[in-house]
């Protein structure tokens, strides 16, 4: 069978291809070489720049030239790179080949062609291209569906800031809340991960075969190694360089990055089953869409799908991320080649959440906001003003007025609000005191 939407193992790439399609352009093996030839491509730019001797004569007039290598770069490259990978059996040392075969084209360019990957070890170019796509993919697609996920609770968290609703603390009636400041926690809490996630330092490992810069210092002892990689990953690449490592990263900075993207997600499945349950009480109905089914078998039905997939899709990315945190950090000695096959799942997790991110934004914009069950509910939940009223009688030194609630609420009568009348009007207390106790209601015991 031919690879297509219907053919393809993975649902990232299959069923859910529509939601995956822009991280294709990070993540695939495709964008992997991309990303390779432009390290090298920059690097090589880097060492004309230097300039070392060999190179002093470059004309750098065709530097757009060779960038042009990695900006025209298309999927004929790409299959190009892979053919020759067929006869190398070694991924970088073919984009090496490619690139030089393309430094034949330009012409002119035989007596430079050995400066491409000068020095470097594989890892020098993968270490630096996944960091790379990883910080350009969260930066272009991941972060911005995650800021309209917060705007979008934004408008409803002030949409919603005056709809009083009962709380649901262990799973029982509680001190009411408004909807809109519960969604408002959302906004909150996901904000201030995304500002986390923001804040992890992208980081790469670029200093030769074991980490030591040996073959550019042997070959070339004046020049300053380690200041040389600092200014082109920063400068050329916008990542960190590590400053001590094996002839791999460390790792330990997407460690963090990874943790700080599984936190959100878990924030989201936390979302995601707060409004499953609040669609479950009815306190939201379901837009209805023609011609769609919420059940083979029972009519009726139109089900919380959105939010049910976008948590099922956030639980496998959350294991990927937690298993890639865990498992890059730790290689044999200098290394060991576990890693190589890891970092191609990097995208794996960001997919399954793309995937997650736009069913909870489908599930939150279909919401339709039913009052008439949130206020049904407060009417009918009398008992939640305990709390209030036994805070002012503490406030006005009544005696036990814990006590006193506790007696009148704990027991298997309801509490109407003619219950907390008869109440309130046998109090010791005074009139203004009374008439302060009675002004309290499930509707208007919020809170600020």
């Amino acid at each position: 069978m031919d690879l297509d939407m219907l053919t393809a193992i993975s649902p990232i790439d299959g069923r859910y291809r529509s939601k995956t399609a822009p991280l294709a352009a990070y993540f695939s093996e495709y964008a992997l070489i991309r990303y390779r030839i432009r390290v090298e491509i920059e690097y090589f730019i880097a060492l004309c720049e230097l300039p070392l001797p060999q190179l002093a004569d470059f004309d750098m007039s065709l530097a757009p030239r060779l960038r042009d290598i990695y900006l025209k770069f298309d999927e004929a490259g790409a299959a190009r790179v892979k053919e020759i990978e067929g006869v190398t059996n070694h991924d970088v040392k073919a984009v090496e080949y490619y690139i030089k075969e393309q430094f034949d084209l330009i012409g002119g360019l035989d007596k430079y062609k050995e400066f491409v990957h000068f020095g470097l070890t594989s890892q020098d170019i993968n270490n630096t291209s996944v960091p790379l796509s990883i910080k350009e993919a969260l930066a272009e697609v991941y972060v911005p569906m995650v800021e309209e996920l917060i705007r979008q609770l934004a408008d409803y968290a002030e949409e919603w800031k005056d709809v009083p609703m009962l709380a649901k603390t262990h799973g029982q009636p509680a001190s009411p809340t408004r909807l809109g400041k519960e969604v408002m926690v959302y906004v909150y809490r996901l904000t201030e991960q995304l500002k986390q996630l923001k804040a992890c330092p992208v980081t790469a490992k670029f200093g030769g075969a074991t980490g030591n810069y040996n073959a550019h210092h042997v070959a070339y002892p004046q020049y300053d190694w380690r200041e040389f990689g600092n200014k082109f990953v920063s400068e050329k690449l916008g990542l960190v360089r590590e400053q001590w490592t094996t002839q791999i990263s460390n790792y330990d900075n997407l460690g963090a990055l990874f943790d700080a993207l599984r936190r959100i997600n878990t924030i989201i499945i936390d979302l995601d089953r707060d409004f499953w349950m609040y669609i479950s009480m009815e306190y939201f109905k379901q837009k209805i869409k023609a011609g769609e089914v919420g059940s083979s078998a029972m009519p009726h039905k139109v089900n919380p799908i959105d939010f049910e997939n976008s948590e099922g899709n956030l639980g496998i990315a959350n294991a990927v991320l937690q298993f890639l945190a865990a498992k890059l950090p730790v290689s044999r000695l200098q290394r060991d080649l576990t890693d190589s096959t890891v970092l191609r799942n990097v995208g794996v997790p960001l997919g399954h959440g793309m995937i997650a991110l736009q069913s909870t934004l489908k599930g939150l914009r279909k919401l339709i906001l039913n009052e008439e069950k949130l206020n049904a509910d407060l009417d009918d939940m009398w008992a939640v003003v305990a709390e209030a009223i036994q805070t002012i009688l503490r406030r006005e030194a009544y005696p036990h007025p814990y006590e006193a609630l506790k007696a009148l609420t704990r027991t298997n009568k309801k509490m109407t609000a003619e219950t907390i009348r008869e109440f309130i009007s046998g109090l010791d207390v005074s009139d203004a005191v009374k008439a302060e106790l009675s002004a309290i209601t499930p509707h208007n015991y919020t809170g600020m």
